[in-house]
């Protein structure tokens, strides 16, 4: 989504109310900015008014576009716009407004900019909840006609992405009564979708398009209309809008508060983590399972695997809660049968699910798919952190049958692929990618050609190997010897078939793949970074793959690019090849610091936040890796999902690696090793940390050239330990 301002349009005369349902168009949204809200599995995205035009935008559930329409007119046209924005929290959208020229009542007409309008809206229960506010600061009456214009088209998500359908259900005709509309639609799933936009005030005129309003202002009088959207009739009033705002505010505020809250000197970083995490307490829903992070808005906000492990895996020192959500809801959904339509295999671990109308009737696999081929290893990884985080035994005994699967499909894959873990869709419509970086060109060989498959990825068999090594620490926990000495010999084995097979010594640096004839794909990408994350490579390696990730061709400033410039099919306005991903950057710091180089985590770190200061302190699901010059901002990339989970969570994956924080709640142990604060930053401060029983807060200073940790205790019967290491 654009992130671009829009400034306030110039005066318009004034126009008398159309007829005939016939209202002007909207107008061109190319310097627009647009605002989202969202809450359970309901979303809202509108332009800088607050209007619904249906490109791209409108109101979401479910994975079906509600409300393709909803413009707010002032005499028929567009008022202008003051300022809009969505607060801290994100909680609210407000608009602010004043009129053009108003027609007479009685002698005189009224001028532009005395009557100003607030548009006030949040999301609650499945619903939107909206107020309409008119204020009449001259001395004089005014009439303000209000037209308020909706259309519901029940697209599918895919079909909003631009996905094509040769058939569709059926629009029913519109249901009025005197205060409000349903609008109705039967799909190909025999599911009946409907809409309704409720009134608090009788419309003086309403149809299936519109509500047209006649408003008599005194001077200095007010006016305020409730509307509300849900899928049966309400009856809105100043009332229930409180009540439902409170209640939208309590939510957020809860899943801020969940796990220890990070506290900096300096305002404008601090300004970052605040951002970040309302973002994650935005895209974080409720399931039976527990807290789940979506993955981003507009086009993913759903559950998937991949982002919401990574997404988990970033905020687990802070707030393993999150973490245990994931777990859960993901060993609820595991495959236990093959599909070659849904990519899955017994054990595999889901990689998307959708609730739209094309997934229920299979013209896409996406209903629930499992064609990634990383989420898998990534669920175990995340399993044995968790484990090591918190100590949770009972947890782990509750998943441990989804565990031992999981590994059983790691270890049938490898068997199949020449020891490696590989990937190749089972019919046409699955994604042909299948690791993070899935878009169809993001695979190739030092000439540029596509190889063929199967696709063994470097960082796949990293998150293998991690996964292996986890499953090893837990059996080990268990008092399964055997198990635990099967399973770190197969990681052992596995990182040493991967030095062999990827490692390029001409290129100090490891292939990008192995395509299906075993032959490497001698690409630089940053890839090999989260094989630094999972910790495979030798030291020495390990190291020489460090330094390359901080050179200048894979670092443009604001971070680290997918794809350093002196790559083929490098494009730093490319999706995969060569664009910078917060998530990305994140990793590769931690694997950067992972192999000693904590100056390095520090670096990243300290690009990504002056990027976040020119994006609002809102990082996107990416941005263009174009290099950065003097006096200029990073460059947006058009389409990119804001807010996204794991571009929000990447700050505190990023902080961590720089402090130096590892978490052992078995043995009661927090290591601070060699931490380095971020540059501008005199202190911080971590408070209510948790390690088993105890909670206590972490303060870091810089002292004589260096950084110091100290602890408080909230209790003097703390048991946990803090080592530091300088």
């Amino acid at each position: 989504m654009s992130e671009t301002g829009a400034a306030a349009r110039p005066t318009e005369p004034s126009k008398p109310a159309a007829k005939n349902d016939e209202w002007p168009a909207p107008p061109a949204r190319s310097a627009q900015r647009l605002f989202v809200l969202k809450e359970g599995d309901t979303f809202l995205v509108a332009d800088t008014y607050g209007d619904i035009t249906g490109e791209g935008d409108g109101l979401f559930h479910n994975d079906t576009r509600l409300l393709s329409t909803f413009r707010l007119l002032m005499n028929g046209q567009q008022p202008s716009l003051l300022s809009s924005a969505v607060s801290q929290d994100n909680a609210f959208f407000t608009a602010h407004m004043v009129n053009h020229p108003l027609p007479p009542l009685g002698e005189s007409s009224m001028p532009q900019g005395v009557i100003h309008l607030e548009r006030r809206r949040f999301l609650w229960g499945d619903g939107v909840y909206e107020r309409v506010a008119l204020a009449n600061y001259s001395d004089t009456a005014a009439r303000v006609p209000l037209q308020l214009l909706y259309a519901a088209d029940f697209r599918d998500m895919f079909e909003v992405r631009g996905q094509s359908r040769s058939k569709r259900g059926a629009l029913s005709e519109a249901q009025l009564d005197d205060r409000g509309v349903a609008l109705r639609y039967q799909g190909l799933d025999s599911v009946w979708r409907t809409v309704v936009v409720s009134f608090s005030e009788v419309p003086k005129r309403l149809t299936g398009v519109g509500a047209e309003f006649e408003v008599l202002l005194r001077g200095g009088g007010e006016w305020a209309l409730y509307i509300e959207v849900a899928s049966a009739r309400t009856q809105p009033s100043r009332q229930r809008f409180r009540d439902a705002a409170a209640k939208t505010r309590r939510s957020l505020r809860t899943h801020r508060r969940r796990g220890a809250r990070l506290r900096v000197s300096n305002r404008l970083f601090q300004a970052w983590i605040d951002k970040s995490e309302a973002d994650l307490a935005l895209l974080t829903t409720e399931l039976p399972t527990g807290p789940y992070p979506y993955a981003g808005i507009p086009w993913f906000s759903t559950p998937f695997g991949r982002d919401a492990v990574i997404t988990a895996m970033q905020t687990l020192w802070l707030d393993p809660a999150l973490a245990r959500g994931v777990l859960s809801f993901l060993a609820a959904h595991q495959a236990i049968e093959t599909s070659t339509f849904r990519d899955a295999e017994p054990g595999k671990i889901m990689h998307e699910t959708r609730k739209g109308e094309m997934a229920a009737v299979n013209e896409l696999p996406f209903g629930k798919y499992y064609g990634g081929v990383d989420t898998t290893p990534l669920f175990i990884m995340l399993a044995a952190a968790y484990a090591q985080r918190t100590a949770d035994a009972a947890f782990i005994d509750g998943i441990w049958k989804a565990l031992v699967a999981a590994t059983s499909w790691i270890e049938n894959n490898m068997s199949r692929h020449a020891g490696f873990v590989g990937y190749a869709r089972g019919e046409h419509t699955g994604l042909a990618n299948q690791g993070w970086k899935d878009s169809h060109d993001s695979v190739f060989h030092e000439d540029g050609t596509s190889p063929t498959g199967p696709i063994a990825l470097i960082e796949v068999q990293g998150y293998a190997y991690a996964a292996l090594r986890g499953m090893a620490a837990l059996a080990r926990g268990r008092g399964d010897e055997a198990a635990s000495v099967r399973w770190d010999d197969g990681a052992s084995a596995l990182a040493a078939r991967v030095e062999q097979a990827f490692w390029q010594d001409d290129l100090q640096f490891y292939a990008l793949a192995l395509d299906g004839h075993g032959q490497a794909c001698r690409v630089r990408a940053s890839n090999a970074g989260h094989l630094l994350f999972s910790g495979l490579p030798s030291a020495e390696r390990g190291r020489l793959v460090a330094r390359q990730i901080l050179s200048g061709a894979f670092d443009s400033g604001w971070g680290v690019r997918t794809l350093p410039s002196n790559m083929p099919r490098f494009n730093p306005m490319s999706y995969h090849n060569g664009s910078v991903w917060p998530h990305d950057v994140a990793l590769c710091a931690a694997g950067v610091a992972r192999y000693g180089d904590r100056s390095g985590a520090v670096h990243l770190l300290g690009n990504l936040f002056e990027a976040a200061a020119y994006f609002g302190l809102r990082l996107p699901e990416l941005f263009c890796g174009f290099k950065r010059a003097s006096g200029e901002s990073p460059i947006a990339y058009p389409v990119a999902c804001l807010p996204q989970a794991w571009a929000a969570g990447s700050v505190f994956m990023l902080l961590q690696s720089c402090l130096g924080i590892e978490i052992d709640a078995h043995g009661g142990n927090v290591l601070v090793n060699r931490p380095q604060l971020p540059a501008g930053i005199e202190s911080l401060g971590i408070a209510g940390l948790a390690v088993g029983q105890d909670r206590f807060d972490l303060a870091f200073r810089r002292v004589n050239g260096g950084v110091v940790a100290f602890v408080e205790a909230n209790d003097a019967s703390m048991i946990a330990r803090v080592e530091m290491r300088l």
